[in-house]
């Protein structure tokens, strides 16, 4: 109980995509722009993540691997993300129209999103189980969507605040992405 606890919160917290390993920071600055857009790019996410590190691991171990094909898992990977974004994109228009259409032409930013391929290829050099590999997964969404909400409320605050004029704009958003980035060094001593 104790290691998934810590594979969650490392996972959430120590390792964030986006703030720690910088990846996923396009779906980020073009979601936060308003809440509506940020918390359906955060379940989107959420759901796609979990379910990509799933597929992944088990097309690795039982059909890469097997195989002796291990240096397709590139192009086997980014073929499954593409697949999973369908059916996420089908899922949301179908169930939750108002959260696919508050997310609009975002939920293709998750196909080209660099964390999904990250968290594949770390749950590989990790070597991590099937639940470990979920775990991680939604562990990482849970973190970018955290990310994600928090960013999109300090950038309402920063739209009514006495930001300098060279300032303005994606040069405040960058620098709050790095102070956001260092309170998250913070947990480093957690996990």
């Amino acid at each position: 109980m104790t290691d998934i606890l810590l594979l969650l919160i490392g996972a959430m917290l120590v390792n964030n995509l986006a703030l720690t390993q910088l990846l996923g920071v396009g779906p980020l600055i073009h979601a936060s722009d308003k809440p509506a857009a940020a918390v359906a790019m955060a379940v989107a996410t959420t759901f796609m993540l979990t379910l990509s590190s799933v597929c992944n691991w088990l097309a690795f171990r039982y059909l890469l691997l097997p195989f002796d094909l291990p240096w397709l898992r590139t192009l086997v990977y980014m073929l499954i993300i593409i697949v999973v974004m369908k059916i996420t994109q089908a899922a949301l228009h179908k169930q939750a129209p108002l959260l696919h259409r508050a997310l609009g032409s975002g939920l293709p930013l998750i196909t080209v999103n660099c964390a999904a391929l990250g968290v594949a290829l770390i749950n590989d050099n990790k070597a991590n189980t099937l639940v470990e590999s979920a775990l991680y997964g939604f562990g990482a969404a849970a973190g970018f969507s955290l990310v994600l909400i928090l960013f999109c409320a300090l950038r309402e605050r920063l739209a009514f605040a006495d930001v300098p004029e060279p300032f303005q704009g994606s040069a405040i958003a960058l620098i709050t992405a790095g102070l956001m980035s260092l309170a998250l060094m913070g947990f480093a001593a957690l996990v």
